[in-house]
């Protein structure tokens, strides 16, 4: 069931375009361990660009790069809060409704 879901809900080519962009990365800026353990680039303000990058450009290299920032983010966390807490308060926490959401409005459950 999960293999039927994933070939509409997931890209291997957005997973292989970032994979080779870690690669790169690697040659250009050193390892991500040394670089963001000791804090040489800053994560979130780099994702931050990247995505107003997107928004001005529209450019989806930039996508990539905020998939691995916030992959690095993960790994390496820079963030004095950092915690894995699953949300399941039954909110969507995102902006618009899906259309099970709207399916599930229409029906009142």
């Amino acid at each position: 069931m999960s293999d039927e879901v994933l070939k509409t809900e997931y890209s291997l080519d957005f997973d292989k375009k970032r994979q080779n962009r870690m690669v790169l990365s690697f040659y250009k800026y050193g390892p991500v361990k040394f670089n963001y353990e000791q804090n040489l680039i800053n994560c979130i303000k780099s994702l931050e660009q990247r995505l107003a990058m997107y928004e001005e450009t529209g450019n989806t290299e930039f996508l990539l790069d905020i998939a691995n920032f916030a992959m690095i983010e993960y790994m390496y966390p820079q963030h004095p809060k950092t915690h894995f807490k699953q949300l399941d308060d039954g909110k969507s926490h995102i902006t618009g409704m899906g259309i099970n959401e709207i399916k599930r409005f229409n029906e009142g459950t």
